[in-house]
This record gives structure tokens, sequence and C-alpha cells, in this order.
């Protein structure tokens, strides 16, 4: 099987261990380039491929596939708002799975990322543009909606439902059956025992919303 092109939407921290992990992949993907409207990054390179132009340079390479590294805490949209922007069919979307995750025969969206070292314990389904970064733990009746994003070590017990554009932090970890809002952001090391509203902010041990939201 020929490997195939590969674009990185973005061109900053995700974009680069997402290329590591796809280095890895040799048969499945071949690095093409980057694209990133940053014009102080085009001509630049990030570990050895080139960041081309920007995202409207999408339309002159149709054969290939395409990933949303983008990840922002203080943006939590960011990733949806870019694939809506762009309206790719779900096969140009490339999905990217490191080989030292553990998929358990999940259903996994298109445009998700999991990077080395996650694991996901039962077969459950993984939204669109979801990013799990290293030693994310996701088990048993997980819920996890579009665009959600995980920071290293966070973990969920059985039952959460995660969603839509949802941030949790480096080492947030969230009490089976909790709800976590479209929108909101879990700080690091957060512990999750109740269920937090949409686009709230929670941080803490145990969690709750800094000030400003409502408790």
């Amino acid at each position: 099987m020929t490997a195939r092109p590969l674009l990185f939407i973005g061109a900053g921290g995700l974009a680069r261990e997402t290329l590591a992990a796809v280095r890895l992949l040799p048969e499945t993907w071949k690095p093409l380039g980057a694209l990133d409207d940053s014009t102080a990054l085009h001509g630049t390179s990030i570990d050895g491929v080139p960041v081309l132009g920007g995202l409207d340079l999408l339309a002159d390479h149709p054969e290939a596939a395409v990933v949303l590294c983008i990840a922002s805490a203080q943006r939590s949209l960011v990733r949806l708002t870019v694939a809506r922007r762009l309206d790719l069919p779900d096969e140009r979307w490339a999905t990217i799975v490191h080989p030292a995750a553990v998929t358990s025969g999940a259903s996994l969206g298109a445009g998700t990322i999991l990077l080395a070292g996650v694991v996901i314990t039962t077969p459950l389904s993984i939204g669109q543009h979801v990013v799990a970064m290293p030693q994310v733990l996701i088990t048993h009746d997980d819920e996890v909606s579009d665009g959600v994003t995980f920071a290293g070590r966070a973990s969920l017990a059985g039952s959460v439902h995660v969603g839509e554009a949802a941030y949790l932090g480096q080492g947030a970890m969230v009490r089976e059956g909790v709800k976590i809002g479209a929108g909101a952001v879990i700080g690091m090391g957060a512990v999750v025992l109740r269920d937090v509203p949409a686009g709230e902010t929670w941080a803490g041990v145990p969690a709750r919303p800094l000030r400003g939201e409502s408790a």
C-alpha cells in the first residue's frame, strides 16, 4: 500500500508531536508539509517538514489527507471552528493513532489523534477531531464528543460524558458518571467529582468553578 500524503494544519507543538507519531507509520502516511495562517512561520520548517503557507493552499493538494494540529485551553472551540471552515469530507481527514496507543476496538471519529501511551480500555465511540496527548486514560462506557482535547495523563473513570470541545488539562481526573459540559475547561491536576456546566472553567482538588463562574 502506498503511503498517503499528509498535510498538518498548524505548525506548533501539537503538529510536532503528531509528526513524531506519523513518522512511526511510514507505510500509512507521507508528511507533505504544514499550513498555518501565521505569515511569520511561512518558509520555516517543523522538524524537517516545511511550512508551505496559509490554509488557502489546501486547495493545491487535493490528494492529501489533512489533520488538525491546533489545541488551546483559552480557545477550546478552535479546532472545530477550523474544521467547519474547511468543510472537508470525512475521507480527507486523517485519523492518527500512535503505535503505542491501545484502542481496544474503539470507534474513532475522523481527524482524531491518539498519541503514545493513550489507553482506551473497552470498545466505545470517540468523536471527530479529538486529541488525546500521551498517557491519557479513557475507560468503560465513556462518551467523548467531537473536538475534545485531553492534555497528557488526563483520565476518565467509567460512564463519564465529555461534551463537545471541552478541554481537560494535564493530569486532570474525572469521577465515574460525571458530565463535563460542552466547551468546559478543566485545569491541570483537577479532581472532578461533580458535573461541570458547559463553558465553565473548573480547577482544584476537588475541582470548583473559578472565581466569577457559577457554583
